[in-house]
């Protein structure tokens, strides 16, 4: 089997090392692996169960040479300051920052929803936010019965989406709380130990946040709906890992509930969660560190007669994130 040279940018992130271990559990044929980072990490070893020990490298103009994919897992001025040079190298480069989501040029790209934009790239393909691939990989099915219309959505996102220090605060502030001692507030600018903060990203002129934006922009490019409307909240909640999303979503056509489900039950990257008389639905427990969207709470919304009402939950970090770029890797290397 031929063998890839594959460079992770952002490798000591809580992002990078999950693209590590997703790499080693898909089997990717990795030939040489570089991983990048900060001059700060630079000489550190990483021990792997698949690759063996790995030195981190400072990320430099010069360090993409010889690769062919490089997974970014930096934040959107690193991404930004390497791209040329991950190009020049003559890598892909499949990067999970913002910075290129919505760019005409840079195909925006859900494996289990359309993985042929993958082979549209001009040496960028840019992996979509967490929340919009939990969301659209959940409602995809629907939208093959009849076009998706209207999007309403509420997104509970757990606080390893802030980064590793998000959970670190949360069981810190949680244990406070509990002595009776003063909260210490880095990561959110409120308490999130027993707290919801319903502000994720910047507010923008229009009242919606800059997160809450993209389950629109995003889900527009990705599904090809380029008329779909999207309203949306987001809200950081005190859950370690996998985040949630409650969506309502409105066809063009009235859907027939059983015809849903079993759309869903057999979609790729899905797996559906939905038994009443048992109380069975999605939680972010049972869909932590693994790489399928639950999806369940499936009913007729009682507003709208063309409306299906469901609960979806994800990991966040994984499909959310390092799987997500890995499989657009896979697509890569199988068409070769």
């Amino acid at each position: 089997m031929k063998k890839y040279n594959v460079g992770i940018l952002g490798a000591t992130g809580a992002v990078g090392q999950e693209m590590l271990k997703v790499l080693g559990e898909r089997d990717f044929p990795v030939g040489e692996l570089r991983l990048l980072a900060s001059s700060r990490s630079a000489g550190k070893v990483v021990d792997t169960e698949k690759f063996g020990s790995v030195t981190i490298q400072e990320a430099t103009h010069d360090s993409f040479g010889g690769l062919d994919i490089v997974l970014g897992a930096a934040e959107n001025d690193i991404s930004r300051t390497f791209v040329k040079d991950i190009k020049a190298s003559g890598a892909v480069y499949i990067d999970n920052s913002s910075a290129f989501r919505l760019d005409p040029d840079v195909p925006l790209v859900v494996p289990e929803i359309n993985p042929e934009d993958a082979f549209k790239h001009n040496g960028i393909i840019a992996n979509p936010n967490c929340s919009t691939i939990i969301t659209l990989v959940g409602i995809n099915a629907i939208n093959k019965l009849s076009p998706i219309e209207t999007l309403y959505a509420s997104t509970y996102q757990a606080v390893s989406g802030a980064g590793a220090a998000g959970p670190v605060e949360m069981y810190a502030q949680s244990e406070a709380v509990m002595k009776g001692e003063p909260v210490e507030k880095k990561v959110f600018p409120y308490q999130i130990a027993f707290n919801l903060l319903p502000q994720i990203g910047g507010f923008q002129e229009n009242g919606y946040t800059s997160e809450e934006m993209k389950l629109q922009n995003e889900g527009r490019k990705i599904l090809h709906l380029p008329e779909m409307k999207v309203s949306c909240t987001c809200v950081r909640v005190p859950v370690e890992r996998s985040h949630s999303i409650s969506a309502i979503v409105i066809t063009k056509d009235r859907l027939d509930l059983k015809d849903v489900s079993e759309a869903i039950a057999q979609a790729p990257g899905c797996r559906l969660v939905d038994d009443r008389e048992k109380n069975l639905y999605p939680m972010p427990l049972d869909t932590s560190d693994q790489d399928k969207v639950f999806v369940g709470r499936i009913r007729r919304d009682l507003a709208n007669e063309n409306g299906i009402n469901l609960w979806c939950c994800g990991d966040q970090v994984r499909k959310g994130a390092a799987t997500n770029a890995v499989q657009i890797a896979q697509l890569l290397i199988a068409q070769e």
